[in-house]
């Protein structure tokens, strides 16, 4: 998520023609957002790390379920 506020904030500089920013090229940024694309589709899937979020979602939703089941 940090990735892609900095891309963001990165762009907007870019746009509004901010200070140093102004003279930048905009490929910067055009491949800034070709890195996070990389990221969350190809690495972040290679090390598993999209399936180990839904597993704790899911893990956590489960021990929910049981404390409120219990807790009568």
């Amino acid at each position: 998520m940090p990735l892609i506020i900095a891309i963001v904030v990165l762009a907007l500089l870019r746009f509004f023609e901010v200070g140093l920013f102004a003279h930048m090229s905009w490929w910067w940024v055009i491949g800034l957002f070709g890195v996070a694309f990389v990221w969350f589709e190809l690495i972040e899937k290679w090390l598993g790390m999209d399936q180990r979020k839904a597993v704790e979602s899911l893990e956590r939703a489960r021990k929910d379920r049981v404390s409120r089941t219990f807790k009568r």
